[in-house]
């Protein structure tokens, strides 16, 4: 009797496994996906602050060519 009754857990087990295996793939994913998340961040970050240096360094280059026109 006792074998009756753990078979008919037998499905339920098995889908149990299931949602841990899962469970653990998308912990993993989520993991990976965080990671990139903050590289991707750091890497815009660093393209807004050079992005900031050439904007300037272009409005000084405009700066000076035109005090260059405005020589006699």
């Amino acid at each position: 009797m006792a074998e009756a009754g753990s078979s008919d857990f037998a499905p339920l087990k098995a889908r149990i496994d299931e949602l841990i295996a899962l469970s653990r793939r998308l912990a993993a994913e989520n993991h990976a996906l965080r990671t990139q998340m903050r590289s991707l961040a750091a890497e815009r970050a660093q393209l807004l602050e050079r992005n900031e240096r050439a904007e300037s360094l272009v409005e000084s280059i405009i700066g000076r060519l035109k005090a260059l026109e405005q020589e006699p």
